[in-house]
């Protein structure tokens, strides 16, 4: 049996690679590309994937709004998450969207193939570290010394990453399709969250994590657990 892949990823660059890399793969093929959420939502109405690998930070929309779409159009279809953004942060967001797995855009390419097969499977993929989190969230109720950001809603943390890379609140509400107004909403929401003083420090706070690739404040330099798969 084939399985039909959709990329979703506004690099060109790593689309390609990632076609080739699938190429290699008897069981699978790519079925189309998209670096928008809209164009994307569209390829899977048309093509019907089996999976979708789904980058974060798109040419439009969000990858975490692009997940919940194609949830809510068919919830047989697979979806895996190939960020770099700190997997303590997004990985659980993810799977409560809908996705199947995280896996950072620095693992070994043979590492994404197995992350394909095992969401294919109806299995969860999540690194060893994450998967060790989610354990502890469920036997305590809570994370541990909890990052203020992972209290941010899932539009208040795409607007933040955006005003980290150095978006105006009018580019952010264009991407995101909402008016400027709900932006600045939001951008209110993050301020009294983060305990900040004004729309300055939330720039500041947003461009400083940006430059820290995304890392939440309690994520190690370095992850040394090794990749791991919840049933």
């Amino acid at each position: 049996m084939t399985y039909k892949l959709l990329i979703v990823d506004d690099h060109p660059i790593v689309r390609r690679g990632l076609r080739q890399l699938v190429a290699s793969q008897q069981d699978l093929e790519v079925c189309g590309e998209a670096s928008g959420v809209d164009d994307a939502f569209a390829l899977v109405k048309t093509n019907q994937p089996d999976v979708v690998v789904i980058d974060l930070s798109l040419e439009t929309g969000h990858g975490l709004d692009l997940i919940e779409r194609i949830k809510k159009h068919d919830r047989n279809i697979k979806m895996l998450v190939s960020s770099m953004h700190d997997e303590s942060i997004y990985a659980e967001r993810v799977l409560r969207c809908g996705a199947s797995g995280y896996i950072n855009k620095k693992e070994a390419p043979e590492k994404i193939v197995d992350a394909i097969h095992e969401v294919l499977r109806g299995e969860i993929y999540v690194s060893g570290r994450v998967a060790d989190q989610l354990l502890r969230r469920v036997r305590s109720g809570h994370a541990p010394d909890e990052d203020p950001i992972v209290a941010l809603t899932n539009r208040e943390l795409e607007v933040f990453e955006m005003i980290g890379r150095g978006l105006t609140m009018k580019q952010i509400a264009r991407k995101l399709d909402i008016s400027q107004k709900t932006v600045e909403a939001h951008r209110d929401g993050i301020r009294g969250k983060l305990n900040l003083k004004n729309s300055l420090e939330v720039s500041r706070r947003a461009f400083q994590w940006s430059m820290e690739g995304g890392r939440s404040a309690s994520s190690p330099d370095k992850t040394t657990s090794k990749n791991s798969t919840l049933p």
